[in-house]
């Protein structure tokens, strides 16, 4: 009986294959599950989206695979390669951002299945050093309804075509990838809030201290840079009376080319920030289109992130800057948030010590309140008393030298007196408006600002009735002098100490000395021409020289008898 044989034969025999379809269905379910698992285990975000690549590679039996994570400018801000050597990577050069056939999948976000990827119109071709690629599956990664990234598969092994169920099988794993990767990143939130808030108790804990403004503001950008994980940090502040802020702190990658600049409100990228009062994000700070003016200065840099320092009043104190180096991920939009209230902290800070030098300021007014009470109750009436004491003796003096000699020494009293009653005038002089403070303050407090930049506070010395003798339209200029001889230093002398010194007699002498690299061969900096037009322009002298021990020396002189 050959016929019914036969046909028992090819029932088994298709009922062998159904059995083996079975068979392979199952095992593959079996290895989508462990997969899900597999990628489902992490928390950290960058593990799991490579046992996303690795895991599709062994599910589709693919040779090559990849995971490119869209940024915001929906090109690809992190390409993740599985299958290709270090070696081949290195000779291929830059990683993709998302143009030609991986674009596709940017710009149609939907499974693309193809036999042969130079078909495809929008195929570039591969780069040198490139290994050939001819099958592709590719599938749209999504987290809450918004495209993730995609998983590229290329080169299925054995020379075949990928497959509808292959593209079954990476979409689905292409879901719990979603779920996979959403769980990282609220992990991730968590863990960065939780560093945050430590951050701001460490902070708090140290305002509450009794820390200055300078150590407070150290220890904010030290715990900012690390957890934000930035390469650069700046703090600027905000320049009085000017549409300007000056960079006090900055540490990190080529922090010195950033110290002591001044930058506009308008055509900078922190200027943005304290002019808007919002976060300023950039992907890459080199190319920001709202960097229009200042030194070049971002070379190896490049996302960057700046938020304001606000007021409790809703004004900006100044600005914190975060920037990594070019090819580390962007900063992201949740990343802002903390940063802002972190942000807040500074400000406090910032409050914080404006009340203390307020109160410091009272109390020193005070002082010098009963130190004019005593001068003028004490010392004058007793220096007029002896005047008059001597002027009487003098009808009974007969020797005319020695006569004169008392004369003299009543003339000397005469002019002690002028020159504590000048003292009395200058301690209790009151201007009004935003220079209501005296040269020596307004010293004090530039050499202050100075130390932030510096890292240690300049040495300072003042002789002389600078608050009386010195006219205020000479107070400015000599302000201003001071400022930008230590933003010099700051910048450029790479100096251990800075020595100031203020004196005023017949003329004010303004003196900087610093113990660093000394001037440039071959001149003076272009920078140094300005102090000497300041000088020029109220009939005065501008030097600049090597230092008595090294360094440089500054000397700006200007007259104060014909103002």
């Amino acid at each position: 009986m050959p016929g019914p044989q036969l046909h028992l034969d090819d029932l088994l025999g298709e009922l062998q294959a159904r059995l083996d379809v079975a068979r392979r269905t199952r095992d593959r379910v079996h290895s989508l599950l462990e997969a899900v698992l597999s990628v489902g285990r992490d928390l950290d975000l960058a593990q799991v989206l490579r046992h996303i690549v690795e895991a599709a590679v062994t599910l589709v039996d693919a040779e090559y695979g990849a995971l490119g994570v869209i940024g915001e400018d929906q090109r690809l801000s992190q390409f993740i390669p599985v299958g290709v050597a270090d070696e081949q990577v290195e000779r291929i050069g830059r990683l993709p951002t998302g143009h030609g056939l991986l674009g596709e999948l940017i710009r149609h976000p939907a499974p693309l299945r193809l036999a042969e990827i130079s078909e495809h119109g929008s195929s570039y071709g591969f780069p040198s050093g490139h290994p050939p690629m001819h099958s592709f599956l590719g599938v749209p990664i999504r987290v809450r309804e918004k495209v993730f990234g995609n998983l590229y598969l290329t080169e299925k092994r054995g020379g075949v075509e990928f497959d509808a169920e292959d593209e079954s099988v990476l979409s689905t794993l292409a879901v719990a990838a979603g779920v996979a990767i959403d769980n990282a990143r609220l992990y991730a939130q968590a863990r960065l809030r939780e560093r945050w808030l430590a951050a701001s108790a460490e902070i708090t804990a140290s305002l509450l201290s009794g820390s200055g403004e300078a150590e407070v503001l150290d220890l904010l950008v030290a715990r900012a840079a690390a957890i934000a994980r930035a390469d650069l940090t700046v703090v600027a502040l905000p320049v009085p009376d000017a549409d300007e802020l000056e960079v006090r702190i900055a540490v990190g990658l080529d922090a010195e080319q950033h110290a002591g600049l001044l930058l506009p409100l308008s055509g900078s990228f922190m200027g943005t920030a304290a002019r808007t009062g919002e976060p300023v994000v950039s992907a890459d700070v080199r190319q920001d289109p709202r960097i229009t003016v200042g030194p070049p200065r971002w070379e190896g840099l490049g996302p960057a992130m700046a938020v304001p320092i606000g007021t409790a009043a809703g004004g900006v104190h100044g600005v914190l800057m975060l920037a990594r180096a070019a090819g580390q991920p962007s900063f992201e939009a949740g990343e802002s948030e903390p940063l802002l209230g972190f942000a807040g902290q500074a400000a406090l800070a910032m409050e914080l010590a404006e009340r203390r030098r307020d109160f410091e300021r009272v109390a020193l007014l005070q002082e010098r309140d009963r130190i004019a009470r005593d001068l003028h109750d004490l010392a004058i009436q007793r220096l007029f008393a002896t005047g008059m004491t001597l002027q009487g003796a003098t009808r009974f003096i007969s020797h005319p030298a020695a006569a004169d000699r008392v004369l003299r020494a009543i003339d000397d009293l005469d002019e002690t007196a002028k020159t504590i009653r000048a003292t009395i005038f200058g301690l209790r002089a009151r201007e009004t408006g935003p220079r209501a403070r005296g040269l020596r303050a307004r010293a004090v407090e530039a050499v202050e600002r100075a130390g932030t930049v510096l890292g240690f506070t300049p040495g300072l010395r003042m002789t002389g009735l600078l608050d009386v003798a010195v006219p205020k339209p000479i107070a400015d200029e000599a302000v201003a002098v001071l400022q930008e001889a230590l933003s010099n230093a700051a910048r450029h002398a790479r100096a251990d100490s800075v020595q100031v010194s203020l004196a005023a007699g017949s003329e004010l002498v303004v003196t900087v000395t610093d113990d660093g690299v000394g001037l440039p061969t071959g001149g003076r900096r272009s920078g140094l021409a300005n102090l000497a037009e300041r000088a020029e322009a109220l009939g005065g002298t501008f030097r600049a020289r090597a230092g008595p021990h090294g360094g440089t020396e500054l000397v700006w002189r200007v007259p104060l008898t014909s103002v």
